[in-house]
């Protein structure tokens, strides 16, 4: 019998996930141990936790830390009751989220926690942003982030650090999303939002409790094909400011190689946005910001020229649907119209895709110039990367051939 796929996705999965689960570290008679309590909410009468795994068919639970402490070395877990993702207070639903919905929303959350002064805007689709962005108010800061990819957003995870009010709100009805974050809901914001029936709106705690994570340690786990388990601390970004950065230089066969320019101000600025965006992006990556925003985002790509090529070929293409649509209210690919097809591809060709006088963040160092390049050859001004090859001399001699500027943060930002 052939099964009914669209079934699927609207079913509830029963699981055999134990009420209880206890996580022991032991060394000699010294053990630590960390108790987690499964998580449900009771949606239209019926108390279930997760919907499925990421995929219909895998059982999924959420467990939630309740007691417990560990200590490894000089790094302490976070102390139970701290919650955030674990712990949602979901104020609309329509339905039981899935495993997918709540890892894109932690994602999101472990790249908002570092901006929380500035309005910003967050969204995540398959645990990887699609855009991200900050701005004046609320409303611009989401709309630049959804613009700057604007069909990657459709289905993904929003996270915005402030309110949500009704102008952001209503930009958000316009679209189709799976899950929204954030500190608060205005009067009447969730009105709005429930226009979009199985929308997912979650409050977490107040703002200052996302910014108390920063720096905070999870024990990261790898299930291995053979029931193996790898276990590591999660990943802290050291570089958080201005003064973190170091002016790119290096030595090699005894001579001194250092960049000619130091970054201005607004360089800074989207080097450290997108080297901290970069922290929740699936490596090997390559990214560009400009102004605060996005503007080419690579992921997951095995060379680091190639991750370089792809994030430069979706500024172009992302561009030409943002014009697309901002001109004639259609996507560029529902375009049929010649003339007005080209007219937009000239106009972001004579751009560049938006990517003059952008900033290019990598994930890990350029092992050769052919990588750095294929940004320089687009207009980027700007290059944050952790340093630390042997032929960083190529890549400061091709900075200082096209008047860009470079920084070393002195730490790999790798995400698997």
């Amino acid at each position: 019998m052939a099964k009914d796929l669209k079934q699927m996705y609207k079913t509830i999965m029963d699981d055999h996930f134990t009420p209880n689960m206890e996580i022991s570290f032991v060394d000699g008679d010294k053990r630590q141990t960390l108790y987690y309590d499964k998580v449900s909410w009771v949606i239209d009468e019926v108390e279930k936790g997760l919907r499925y795994g990421e995929n219909p068919g895998q059982e999924a639970a959420l467990y939630r830390l309740v007691n417990g402490n560990l200590a490894l070395g000089d790094a302490q877990t976070i102390t139970p009751g701290k919650y955030l993702v674990s712990d949602i207070e979901l104020l609309q639903s329509g339905k039981h989220p899935g495993k997918t919905n709540l890892t894109d929303a932690d994602n999101s959350l472990n790249i908002l926690r570092y901006f929380t002064d500035t309005p910003c805007a967050v969204i995540v689709k398959h645990n990887n942003p699609c855009g991200a962005a900050r701005a004046d108010s609320l409303e611009e800061a989401y709309s630049k982030a959804y613009m700057a990819d604007r069909v990657a957003a459709f289905g993904g995870c929003i996270a915005l650090n402030k309110a949500v009010d009704k102008a952001t709100a209503e930009a958000i009805a316009g679209q189709y999303a799976e899950v929204v974050v954030a500190p608060e809901f205005e009067d009447g914001v969730i009105d709005i939002l429930g226009a979009r029936k199985n929308l997912r709106v979650i409050r977490i705690n107040a703002i200052d409790r996302l910014q108390s994570f920063i720096g905070d340690r999870v024990v990261d786990f790898k299930s291995l094909m053979d029931g193996g388990l790898v276990a590591q601390w999660s990943f802290v970004p050291e570089t958080l400011k201005k003064d973190d950065l170091t002016l790119a230089s290096t030595e090699y066969k005894g001579d001194t190689f250092t960049v000619n320019r130091r970054p201005t101000e607004q360089e800074y600025e989207d080097m450290l946005f997108g080297w901290l965006v970069e922290s929740g992006i699936t490596s090997n990556s390559v990214i560009y910001v400009k102004d605060n925003c996005t503007v080419g985002i690579g992921t997951g790509e095995q060379d680091r020229v190639g991750v370089a090529e792809i994030a430069v070929d979706k500024a172009y293409r992302k561009l030409c649907d943002r014009y697309c649509f901002e001109r004639y209210q259609t996507g560029f690919a529902d375009m049929t119209d010649p003339d007005k097809r080209a007219e937009i591809e000239a106009d972001v060709a004579e751009e560049k895709g938006g990517l003059i006088g952008s900033s290019m963040i990598s994930d890990a160092f350029f092992p050769f110039r052919d990588g750095i390049d294929v940004g320089l050859s687009q207009g980027v001004k700007a290059v944050i990367q952790p340093g630390g090859s042997l032929n960083d001399y190529q890549s400061i001699e091709a900075c200082n051939e096209n008047d860009a500027t470079m920084v070393y943060t002195g730490q790999r930002s790798f995400k698997h």
